[in-house]
């Protein structure tokens, strides 16, 4: 059954742009051979650390969202505790949200008329 993950990860602050992009489709392309579907992947940039992690006080920020059955994280995670570019690194299982149902919207819109009277 698939699940829709998110993951951010920090890269160490001194690398290249080209060494970020060399780092990013490596965990893009390993997610793809993995079976996961919909990658989608933003750079947020460097920016400040909320707290000193080593001895980096900056990090460039990674976000990728991914649909998955969940066989891919221990091996990304570990690819990425193993490797010296990634300094931290977060991977969470998104909530599927209900839509709402027009029973559901109905009763909330009588509940509200009856409250304004």
């Amino acid at each position: 059954m698939s699940e829709q993950y998110e993951m951010i990860y920090i890269l160490r602050p001194d690398l290249s742009e080209e060494q970020v992009q060399q780092e990013v489709d490596k965990y893009r392309d390993f997610l793809g051979e993995n079976k996961a579907l919909d990658i989608q992947i933003k750079i947020w940039g460097k920016r400040r650390l909320a707290y000193q992690i080593g001895k980096y006080m900056d990090g460039i920020y990674v976000q990728m969202n991914y649909e998955a059955d969940g066989t891919q994280i221990a091996p990304l995670e570990r690819m990425m505790r193993l490797g010296e570019e990634v300094i931290r690194y977060l991977t969470i299982k998104l909530k599927k949200v209900a839509s709402p149902t027009p029973e559901t919207e109905s009763e909330e819109a009588t509940v509200e008329e009856e409250a304004a009277a």
